[in-house]
């Protein structure tokens, strides 16, 4: 196969890293908005430059891979499937609720698959829980938590452009908690603080946030996350039922010491996504590279964004009018 990548950035890299190594690739092209870069990391990997990220539609590709900045996915991923290309793209598919569904109207009845990047669904721990869920070995589930603790904030002049908080960040926890228990949130009351940098409220956002979701067989769950996590980061997600409990992402790197004795982590703290999620961003290229070559469903198709971006929608309007909103308030 030939894969393209839109996206010389860090987890664009990451990402032609892995592509150039997966059974059945015999090309990765790269392209970025800036063609040097594009270069550059081309030359660094072994891989094929692009001109141009327009190049990639016309290179005889089998397959795009979108990791280029959050208001070109949309674009991108309608011109690859109007190319009849199956396309991956990171999260979000397009920066709001309207681009969302306007890219779902595009790919429905198109037949060609798109896979959206949820990498936690790849993830071990994830998996493994849901499989206990699945198993009903924990009973009845009555509690979810997770968090999302990022160890330093993103650069000022990217909050303004990432929609906040819950759609940059908790929406991952949002897909999990779906992805995990197998249901539905019905409403979500959601709140924030800000004791960081200016430039969050400056940008109408929150620099740590709170969600309690009501799922639709009445299991309740929690949602953290913070930009100012310094004792590295942390993702988990911990699924309490009648019978049992069970934790994913609970290691050596998890960035937690006990108040007074017990056993302290044995390595160091995760530094960030990239290093945390590693073996999940290699399964899920490598199930995209399955369901290229066998013509499989999509394991996340864009309905699945679409709802995790649904719970964000709620929580951001929950936190900015103080008080509880059904999913059904803001579906469309």
């Amino acid at each position: 196969m030939r894969i393209g990548l839109a996206g010389a950035g860090r987890i664009g890299t990451a990402h032609a890293r892995t592509l150039r190594t997966l059974p059945g690739v015999a090309e990765v092209v790269v392209a970025d908005a800036d063609p040097r870069r594009a270069r550059e990391a081309a030359a660094g990997l072994g891989v094929q430059a692009a001109a141009d990220v327009g190049a990639l539609f016309t290179a005889g590709l089998d397959a795009l891979v979108v990791a280029a900045p959050t208001d070109a996915h949309a674009g991108l991923v309608m011109r690859a499937v109007e190319a009849g290309t199956p396309v991956f793209v990171e999260k979000p598919v397009a920066p709001d609720l309207a681009g969302t569904i306007e890219v779902l109207a595009a790919v429905r009845g198109a037949g060609v698959p798109v896979q959206v990047g949820f990498q936690r669904r790849f993830d071990p721990g994830h998996a493994a829980a849901r499989d206990a869920v699945r198993s009903g070995r924990l009973g009845w589930v009555h509690t979810v938590r997770s968090c999302t603790l990022d160890p330093v904030p993103p650069p000022d002049d990217y909050i303004p452009g990432s929609g906040g908080l819950f759609r940059d960040c908790s929406v991952h926890d949002f897909d999990a908690v779906r992805f995990v228990t197998g249901r539905e949130v019905t409403e979500a009351t959601a709140t924030g603080a800000n004791r960081g940098s200016a430039a969050f409220a400056e940008a109408g956002d929150v620099d740590t946030g709170a969600a309690t979701l009501t799922l639709d067989d009445g299991t309740l769950a929690l949602v953290s996350a913070t930009r100012y996590n310094a004792a590295g980061y942390d993702v988990r997600l911990e699924v309490l039922g009648s019978l049992d409990g069970v934790v994913a992402g609970l290691d050596d790197g998890t960035p937690l010491s006990p108040a007074a004795g017990g056993i302290r982590p044995a390595g160091p703290a995760h530094t960030g996504f990239l290093e945390r999620f590693a073996d999940a961003y290699a399964a899920e290229l490598a199930a995209f590279a399955r369901m290229v070559a066998d013509g499989t469903a999509s394991p996340c198709p864009p309905e699945e964004g679409l709802e995790a971006l649904y719970i964000a929608e709620a929580c951001e309007i929950s936190r900015r009018e103080r008080r509880t909103v059904a999913i059904e308030e803001v579906r469309r």
